[in-house]
């Protein structure tokens, strides 16, 4: 193991299964626990705002895992794709994910990661970031194959910019960690000010 770059004051949990999520904070040579709560993430409400969503889901899912852990630092988050203001979730099946990706094809979306913070005095903190993803124009042969590949099956808005769908997006406008699932400097910022993370040097 490389030397880590943080090191955690108090017990750390991430409240997500995610391994993207898990590897960010794996790569910053933190120790950490994984604790989620099953079925925490709630439906969007009509006319609620996307990033209003997110922040939303996120204390969803990271609430309950606090509340049995007092004393540690609970880090949620929940990813998002927004085409307009169409919150796109996970496909239902390939059919889904190939009207996603086509109409996500050649446009430019948001992707929106709501993190929800819990210190361990019981105060939580939340935050949303948004960064702009624009999409290739592929033809549906192209995308057909990657769907085959079944990577978006579990993928909001069908893609993963981390993985194999790297080749679908033409650039984006932002976070690129945002993208993958954790908006690492904005939480970084807060963990630090918060003196839940130190500099491990």
């Amino acid at each position: 193991m490389t030397h880590p770059v943080y090191k955690a004051t108090v017990p750390l949990i991430l409240a997500s299964g995610s391994p993207r999520r898990r590897d960010f904070f794996n790569d910053l040579g933190l120790e950490f626990r994984v604790i989620t709560a099953p079925d925490a993430e709630p439906s969007p409400n009509t006319g609620e705002a996307p990033a209003d969503y997110a922040r939303r889901a996120a204390h969803a899912k990271t609430m309950p895992v606090a509340m049995e852990n007092e004393g540690s630092c609970t880090v949620g988050a929940d990813t998002i794709v927004v085409l307009g203001n169409e919150i796109m979730g996970k496909p239902v099946d390939d059919a889904h994910a190939l009207d996603m990706l086509s109409r996500l094809a050649g446009a430019t979306h948001e992707v929106i990661t709501g993190v929800c913070i819990v210190l361990p005095d019981g105060r939580s903190l939340s935050f949303a970031v948004s960064t702009a993803v624009t999409m290739a124009k592929h033809p549906m042969e192209t995308l057909i194959a990657y769907i085959r590949t079944g990577e978006p099956a579990d993928k909001a808005g069908a893609y993963a910019i981390q993985g194999i769908g790297a080749f679908l997006v033409e650039r984006i406008d932002g976070s690129w960690s945002n993208v993958v699932g954790l908006p690492v400097v904005e939480m970084l910022e807060i963990l630090t000010e918060k003196n839940i993370l130190t500099p491990a040097f």
